[in-house]
């Protein structure tokens, strides 16, 4: 059966990895600054042909920043945090 090329409408949520509750399609398209969450193909591609309407309704530059993004592990981006706040705890204390 073919996927349909348009997303489901705001009636239609499904349940968000990263924010941990229901969700929408049109809030995963630009919630990250008014772009596409890089886990927008990853979690809509089982209710709609998502791959075709991302391409069909981005700009080449976006499409291209949303397949090529290099996402860290999680564990490297929670050492990154914790150096962060213990360098601002640091800059705090001078």
């Amino acid at each position: 059966m073919e996927k349909s090329p348009s997303p489901p409408d705001d009636s239609f949520q499904i349940r968000c990895p990263r924010l941990g509750h229901q969700i929408y399609f049109s809030y995963c398209v630009k919630e990250n600054m008014g772009s596409p969450c890089f886990k927008v193909l990853d979690c809509w591609f089982r209710y709609f042909d998502v791959v075709r309407y991302l391409k069909a309704n981005l700009d080449q530059d976006q499409w291209e920043r949303l397949v090529e993004r290099r996402v860290k592990p999680k564990m490297v981006s929670l050492v990154e945090l914790i150096q962060k706040a213990k360098q601002e705890e640091r800059d705090t204390k001078s």
